[in-house]
């Protein structure tokens, strides 16, 4: 079996690699806009199986082919907090999490020519009230720019974030225990 990430997210990458699974990356262009009423598990379920089913067209002959699809988001409220556009975006979205728990909610898609499996983790996060300057200074560093929610729990927010409830690999962005569990039947 060989297996591709459909995804460019090195923390993914590196989520894969330190859990020993063997893949390559092909990356896809999608629109990732939320449909009027949709739910963040059929959000995040419908946008890693897009980016599967586009990378498995690609390879229409490999008949030993898996692709994993994944997509994560964060939730306050059941509002979709996507990467911040700025380092604006990214200070009225800390704001907003201080001193409340949200959700982060992955999909992932593996995908065959025999076999379509989707899956949905979803963690609860816990941070702990940040001051204006906690929330500057972290924004300052530039770490929130690329990252749903605008933070990322493996660098610096993680002196904000005192529990979670789920799986911290779902955080990062790929519930590696699901996905190695998921790949077992194929």
């Amino acid at each position: 079996m060989r297996l591709i990430l459909a995804s460019a997210s090195p923390r993914r990458r590196e989520l894969l690699t330190q859990a020993g699974i063997v893949f390559t990356v092909e990356t896809t262009d999608i629109d990732e806009s939320q449909y009027p009423g949709e739910d963040p598990v059929s959000y995040t379920t419908r946008l890693a199986r897009e980016k599967a089913q586009i990378v498995l067209a690609r390879h229409p002959c490999e008949h030993d082919l898996v692709v994993l699809g994944a997509d994560t988001t964060v939730t306050l409220d059941n509002v979709l907090l996507g990467k911040p556009t700025g380092a604006a975006d990214a200070v009225v979205m800390l704001r907003a999490l201080s001193g409340r728990a949200h959700q982060v909610v992955t999909g992932i898609a593996l995908l065959s020519f025999q076999k379509a499996v989707t899956h949905a983790e979803t963690t609860s996060v816990f941070f702990q009230a940040m001051t204006e300057h906690e929330i500057a200074e972290y924004v300052a560093t530039g770490e929130p720019m690329d990252k749903a929610g605008a933070y990322g729990i493996q660098g610096g927010a993680a002196r904000f974030i005192p529990r979670i409830e789920g799986d911290y690999s779902n955080v990062v962005g790929l519930p590696i225990a699901a996905v190695a569990n998921l790949l077992k039947s194929f």
